[in-house]
């Protein structure tokens, strides 16, 4: 399915909006090596519409999305409404899934992350612009092949990826 080539973006839009607009400025940045289809660009859900309006225009971009980003922040754990939602529809259509800790942990953080991602084949990474790169590259066919085996739950890099990268 080659239309599948977006990337989904979830995160506490009222306390973490601004990590997900230095995602974007990285994007733009020439001179930082990051890149990613934003699955956002694809319609616009507003905040004021009602519940099943948005999700059905989350449930698009979810259709054509090929990896799935959540930024972890203090309150991800607790959002019910639309992250925890997007987070099930992730697991039921098999999206790889990068979690990425705002708190700069480089693994599972159990005190931030939602429970529901603790048994899902997800890679946990910080936030940083070339880890992130780095997993958005690597981490489709790693889940593919996790996946195949069988193999669930949470991994992270180990600290020699963060070093080869400069981080």
């Amino acid at each position: 399915m080659s239309y599948r080539n977006k990337t989904f973006v979830s995160f506490d839009g009222d306390n973490d909006m601004h990590y997900y607009r230095l995602m974007q400025a990285w994007k733009q940045n020439e001179n930082i090596l990051f890149d990613f289809f934003n699955a956002h660009d694809l319609n616009s859900a507003r905040d004021t519409s009602p519940e099943e309006s948005i999700k059905s225009q989350l449930a698009e971009r979810l259709r054509n999305t090929k990896v799935f980003v959540i930024l972890i922040g203090e309150s991800t754990r607790y959002l019910y409404k639309f992250v925890r939602w997007e987070i099930e529809q992730a697991i039921k259509r098999d999206l790889p899934i990068i979690a990425v800790n705002l708190s700069g942990k480089k693994s599972l953080d159990t005190d931030r992350c939602p429970p529901l991602l603790s048994d899902a084949l997800v890679i946990h990474i910080s936030f940083n612009a070339k880890i992130m790169q780095y997993a958005l590259e690597n981490w489709p066919d790693s889940h593919e092949k996790y996946r195949k085996e069988g193999k669930s739950g949470s991994y992270y890099y180990k600290e020699e990826v963060y070093n080869g990268l400069g981080i």
